[in-house]
């Protein structure tokens, strides 16, 4: 949450913690913690607590500061030349994650999609209780347990269709779980105590396995980083977890998103805390594009357009893309690329084969930038993506003439369009979206994309930027003239976007369907009114 001094025009009043819109994780009302929780966890659990929760709240006050400076004008920039940039460090990269030409993701929560990334062929899977599904205990609990099992080759889901019981088939799959991000808490677990919920996330599922019977170490996907400094937190969890489990600390390894502006600048000072585990580093594109908007949100040279007209190549994504494959191929690590939004659908040919073709567009883009592989969500990508990589990987490649400090904040000048419409998309995808967590899933498929938290939050601070610079940057309605975006215009589109979707005869002939979409209208709105962008 940023402080006064950093908000938009149009904020009205401060944001308190317990006003906001969106709740923290909490333990329900008679939960019995001694029974509901693992025999011993708690036990387990307290000295990590100890060791680590006030450093996560230190990181957490250092974003902040970070967050109010580059709106005042400082921004983030490279750091100076240390030991993590000059030395000749290399990681020995282990053969079982050497292929990783294409990484499948999905809410861990729902088994059924569990099972069939892990049996699509994908040679990873990242199994997710962070973005993709609702931040509830209920869902929580649900995703770790159905990590466990899949982890132990014991998950199965009922297939109605068929009438049967499928399983996950044996293969080399490498999976991968994400925790929840150092920005999030967890109330409940101990008496008067908010914890990290990456500690809980990450403690609970490390508790619980048993390493002897892994078919390879234990693996994370570190998300939300801000900072080289944060690693170590990451870097001194693992390793008081296989202290206390009696495993080697390499028992325990990693990759990391790269999904906020600062971190870019420093994606090799992060690696080398982490050399002891990490495997590579990821482009989260879409929450890098949130966090890109939200560092710049006080320049109107930063009002994006409508962003389906952003094309992906735009030199704010291209320099990043060529930068992390540089990084990592100089210390053996794997780079890999990120999600593309447009999904495939069995029921729509036309719709499927310009998933197809954008897919395979992109994840070319991304190999012919170095990356060794790519992220999908979806069973069908996996072959298309695959092919795009000439070889398990490329970590021979270094690209010739490198800038090693490429500029990471050319301004999208002439990039796509800045429209009513897309304002009004925007609005219509945000409250269809905060219905869906409403409901209990955190990602949905709209219009052909697959929205998750990541591009809600997109969403979210265009809406603010277009709001913040009203009277400096043209966004035109359907004629060619200019509209104002004033907050009388976004809570009237809230308005007409809420009846339209009312209207819809699903939603007209379900009451309970109705007061949801209002309630996520509310939601909505209210968090770009309080300036609520982190993701949560």
């Amino acid at each position: 949450m940023a402080t006064a001094a950093a908000l938009p025009k149009w904020f009205e009043q401060p944001v308190l913690f317990s006003n906001r819109a969106v709740p923290v994780n909490s333990v329900p009302e008679g939960f019995d913690l001694r029974s509901g929780l693992p025999m011993g966890f708690l036990e387990f659990l307290a000295p990590l607590h100890a060791a680590l929760t006030l450093r996560q709240r230190a990181l957490l006050a250092r974003r902040e500061r970070a967050m109010v400076e580059a709106h005042a004008g400082k921004l983030p920039n490279y750091l100076p030349p240390s030991v993590a940039t000059t030395n000749s460090w290399r990681i020995e990269l282990p053969a079982w994650c050497a292929d990783q030409r294409n990484q499948m993701t999905g809410p861990a929560d729902e088994a059924e999609l569990v099972v069939k990334m892990l049996n699509s062929g994908a040679p990873g899977v990242m199994l997710d209780l962070e973005d993709s599904i609702a931040n509830s205990w209920e869902h929580t609990m649900c995703g770790i347990q159905n990590v466990l099992d899949a982890l132990s080759g014991e998950l199965t889901y009922y297939d109605r269709k068929r009438e049967k019981t499928v399983e996950i088939v044996p293969s080399k799959t490498v999976i991968f779980t994400r925790p929840r991000g150092l920005h999030l808490h967890q109330e409940g677990v101990l008496d008067g105590e908010l914890l990290p919920a990456a500690l809980f996330d990450v403690a609970m599922v490390a508790y619980q396995v048993d390493f002897g019977k892994l078919k390879h170490p234990l693996c994370f996907y570190i998300p939300k980083s801000e900072a080289a400094d944060e690693a170590l937190w990451w870097r001194d969890l693992f390793q008081m977890i296989a202290r206390a489990k009696g495993v080697p600390a390499n028992s325990i390894k990693c990759m990391a998103l790269v999904e906020s502006h600062p971190l870019a600048y420093q994606m090799e000072e992060f690696a080398w805390n982490l050399r002891d585990h990490i495997l590579g580093l990821n482009l989260g594109r879409w929450d890098y594009m949130a966090s890109l908007i939200h560092f710049n949100l006080e320049n109107p040279e930063w009002v994006l357009p409508d962003r389906n007209t952003i094309p992906h190549n735009v030199p704010f994504f291209q320099n990043f893309r060529e930068l992390l494959p540089e990084i990592c191929h100089k210390h053996g690590i794997l780079a890999i690329g990120g999600m593309t939004a447009l999904f495939p659908s069995r029921e729509n040919a036309e719709l499927n084969a310009r998933a197809l073709k954008v897919l395979a567009e992109d994840k070319k883009n991304e190999a012919t930038s170095l990356m060794d592989g790519a992220w999908t969500g979806h069973p069908d990508q996996n072959a298309i993506a695959v092919a795009q990589f000439p070889e398990p990987n490329q970590l021979a490649g270094r690209p010739q003439n490198q800038d090693t400090h490429p500029n990471l904040r050319p301004t999208p000048a002439g990039v796509g369009k800045r429209t009513v419409e897309g304002t009004r998309a925007a609005i219509r995808t945000v409250i269809r979206y905060r219905k869906g967590v409403l409901n209990g899933k955190g990602a949905s498929l709209l219009d052909g994309y697959m929205e998750d938290l990541a591009t809600d939050r997109i969403y979210r601070l265009m809406i603010a930027q277009r709001l913040n610079h009203s009277s400096s940057v043209e966004i035109l309605d359907e004629a060619g003239a200019p509209v104002r975006h004033t907050p009388e215009l976004i809570s009237r589109i809230f308005d007409e976007e809420l009846e339209r979707l009312l209207a819809e005869p699903a939603n007209a002939k379900d009451p309970q369907a109705a007061e949801t979409l209002r309630e996520a209208r509310r939601i909505s709105e209210e968090m770009i009114r309080l300036h609520e962008f982190n993701p949560a």
